[in-house]
């Protein structure tokens, strides 16, 4: 047994065996537990290159069709992901101490797999997107996944998994902006089988993820909204730029920029295309806490 995967049992299937594999497919099998999610939906292309053994993919798609009859509520989800605009998204990676934060209801809106328990927080990772490489045309460039912190980046780099490589927090944060730039969407995802917390930020576009394409299509709820809206001020053009942009279709042009608040989900795309400064991310309550990682780590000091 590799020492990555030594370690990851004993933090994660300490007390359940079946936890601790479900943990193991996942991790080690990525592409092929993202492509049994997303094949019976559409919402994969085409098969993982890498051949497994067969009584490996069957346990994967006994494991992935329980995940999926769960995501489909919230009560039950198992797997989700919270978008967070750049600057949040930064802050995750840029964590130097580690973090214990518990039962994130308010914030991760779900009733599984809500904390945040960061280990070795520096320790960061950047792999390909298990999404995109399945896809005829993906999006590019697919290296872009982040997995953040012990004992999830040791086992990614150990198993090579996607062409995971480790990075600096810097490297990260540029990747980040890029991925921002081009309008993708930034997730911070959660797991049951990941011992229930944050592990990764996925830059999500809407043509290859599964999660962003279970909501739009399907209104499964992979992913919760970012806590925030988009108000457009006076100094708007009306070029469209964020209209053309927009991951959700949550903007539409008329005598100015029009906002379908049904739709969007905060994720600040508009915000970062927007050269004039028009758009700025306001908080809105009626739609959840955001993930403002420096906040919630403030407020548990308070606590204290």
């Amino acid at each position: 047994m590799k020492d990555s995967t030594r370690k990851m049992s004993m933090a994660i299937g300490r007390r359940n065996a079946e936890r601790a594999l479900h943990a193991y497919l996942y991790g080690k099998y990525l592409t092929h537990y993202v492509y049994h999610m997303g094949i019976k939906t559409g919402f994969v292309k085409k098969r993982p290159e890498e051949d497994i053994p067969p009584e490996v993919e069957e346990m994967i798609e006994v494991v992935t069709g329980k995940v999926l009859r769960e995501v489909i509520s919230r009560e039950t989800s198992t797997y989700h992901g919270k978008i967070v605009p750049l600057r949040h998204a930064e802050d995750l990676v840029r964590i130097e101490e580690d973090v214990e934060l518990k039962d994130l209801e308010k914030v991760i809106p779900y009733k599984i797999a809500r904390d945040i328990v960061l280990e070795n927080p520096q320790n960061i990772a950047v792999m390909d997107c298990a999404c995109r490489v399945l896809q005829d045309n993906p999006c590019e460039p697919v290296n872009v996944c982040l997995a953040v912190g012990d004992p999830f980046v040791p086992f990614l780099l150990e198993h090579e998994v996607l062409n995971a490589r480790k990075i600096s927090s810097d490297e990260a944060v540029r990747i980040l902006r890029e991925e921002s730039k081009r309008g993708h969407v930034h997730s911070a995802y959660f797991k049951d089988v990941m011992d229930g917390r944050f592990y990764a930020i996925c830059n999500c576009c809407s043509c290859c993820c599964v999660g962003m394409q279970a909501w739009i299509k399907a209104g499964v709820p992979m992913v919760a909204h970012s806590g925030y809206v988009p108000v457009v001020s006076d100094g708007c053009t009306k070029c469209g730029d964020c209209v053309e942009l927009c991951p959700f279709g949550a903007m539409r042009m008329d005598d100015g920029v029009v906002i379908n608040t049904e739709k969007c989900m905060g994720c600040g795309a508009c915000e970062q295309v927007c050269e004039y400064d028009a758009i700025t991310l306001e908080l809105e309550p009626s739609k959840g806490v955001p993930l403002d990682i420096n906040k919630l780590m403030e407020e548990a000091k308070k606590s204290k």
